[in-house]
């Protein structure tokens, strides 16, 4: 039994607040770590790596993806990576750079959720922040929908800086926070299928394709030609076969023209009954504190990212 979806369930309105008063107190926390010298800064990420992939961090020689990618958090300092990853500001850059077809409609945007006229809403919407991660509400009937509860949530999450709640993924500063509602989306049988892209100096090299992520999350990984990958991050291979999704080779496409001119980017879309809609582009995917196994791609990953260190 799922404890936690037990309590959500029976008790939501004490779960809410309880997951108000952990928001709350994530806050607090930021706050001290703002008044730490940076210089603390790659001390403290190094042991929170090592904790997580189980060896050291020697900042003189990074050769690994995920060792590349704690440098990156802290010393990349290219401006794009903050617009880009802003879930308000990228609609541009995609719409300039692909086309706005490939735009999931917006619905509208607002510096405070009091601002926001429900009533101009439709019945299904998704309300996100365009800052943080995992900060989304899926709204499927409006009638439903809590607004005290809502109003709450919001109000917590557009007073955290993410660069410091996600492990010093310090571009995040730089993003000014915002809420933005978007149409709801899902295929005609109810799904949300989305495809990540791996992108490595503007050109895509990987593929992949999660399932079962509130359940039994596993994670498959294709190459360019859909062949599955004997590699994964963090969760394990999924042994049921998944179709090459309709019109793939476009998908790559619209990655590579994302990517150009980066580094390293992952670039992700959403296939909806063969209409492919941009989802986001994540400079630091898992803040590099996923584990890649076996160990020897997280080496090859790192030999693909061609990342100038100053």
């Amino acid at each position: 039994m799922n404890i936690k979806k037990v309590l959500k369930q029976r008790f939501s309105g004490i779960y809410d607040y309880h997951l108000h008063l952990l928001r709350k107190k994530k806050i607090k926390q930021i706050a001290k770590l703002k008044q730490l010298p940076k210089t603390e800064y790659p001390k403290m990420l190094a042991a929170r790596y090592e904790a997580a992939i189980g060896h050291k961090l020697n900042w003189d020689n990074l050769q690994t993806y995920t060792e590349k990618m704690q440098w990156a958090k802290l010393y990349d300092k290219n401006p794009l990576k903050a617009t880009l990853t802003d879930k308000y500001l990228v609609r541009e850059w995609v719409e300039k750079t692909i086309g706005g077809e490939y735009l999931i409609p917006l619905l509208g945007v607002w510096d405070n959720f009091e601002d926001i006229d429900f009533s101009e809403l439709p019945d299904r919407f998704v309300l996100k922040t365009n800052h943080g991660s995992g900060t989304n509400l899926i709204v499927k009937d409006k009638s439903k929908l809590n607004l005290k509860r809502a109003k709450r949530m919001f109000d917590d999450w557009m007073n955290i800086d993410y660069a410091y709640n996600s492990n010093f993924e310090m571009h995040y500063t730089d993003i000014k926070p915002k809420i933005i509602a978007e149409k709801y989306m899902e295929t005609s049988t109810g799904e949300l299928p989305d495809y990540k892209f791996l992108c490595f100096g503007g050109k895509p090299y990987y593929c992949w394709v999660d399932c079962g992520r509130f359940t039994n999350h596993t994670r498959n990984v294709y190459d360019l030609d859909w062949k599955l990958q004997s590699w994964s991050q963090c969760h394990p291979i999924n042994e049921v076969i998944i179709e090459k999704p309709a019109k793939f080779e476009t998908m790559v496409m619209l990655a590579q023209k994302l990517s150009e001119g980066l580094s390293h980017v992952r670039v992700d879309f959403y296939n909806i009954d063969g209409n492919i809609y941009f989802g986001e582009m994540t400079f630091t995917n898992a803040s590099g504190l996923e584990r890649i196994y076996p160990d020897e791609w997280d080496k090859r990953l790192g030999e693909l990212w061609q990342l100038e260190m100053k």
